[in-house]
């Protein structure tokens, strides 16, 4: 019975100096190691987010200056197809210029004709 009394209170003893090794030296290794780690983790989680947050904005960017390109050349399109519908329109009014004169010098061609047959026609 002793013996018995006496191994539970080794174990016991046992037991304690364990706790008291956990308290005083594991647990803060433990928290210490944590700490650094994290300390670690937040430091590359922060500069994970710089690098995400430089290339939105060099995307950004990107996107504005083909847009501004886009709206450029959609201005430039639409200045030579004005320049190009204008310069039609001129080419159209000199046809029909040269067609109103062409026409004039076959009526006048024509009267000319009757004219002479007209002479012809008298004899």
């Amino acid at each position: 019975m002793e013996k018995r009394g006496l191994r539970e209170m080794r174990v016991l003893e046992n037991l304690k100096n364990m706790i008291h090794e956990t308290n005083e030296h594991t647990l803060p290794k433990c928290r210490e190691t944590m700490q650094d780690n994290l300390n670690q983790v937040l430091q590359k989680l922060q500069a994970a987010t710089d690098s995400v947050c430089k290339l939105q904005q060099r995307e950004q960017e990107r996107k504005k200056m083909y847009n501004d390109h886009l709206i450029a050349s959609e201005n430039q399109h639409t200045i030579q197809w004005e320049e190009f519908m204008k310069e039609q329109h001129n080419k159209q009014a000199e046809v029909d210029e040269e067609h109103r004169k062409a026409v004039e010098r076959l009526k006048e061609q024509y009267a000319e004709m009757e004219k002479d047959l007209a002479k012809f026609s008298t004899f």
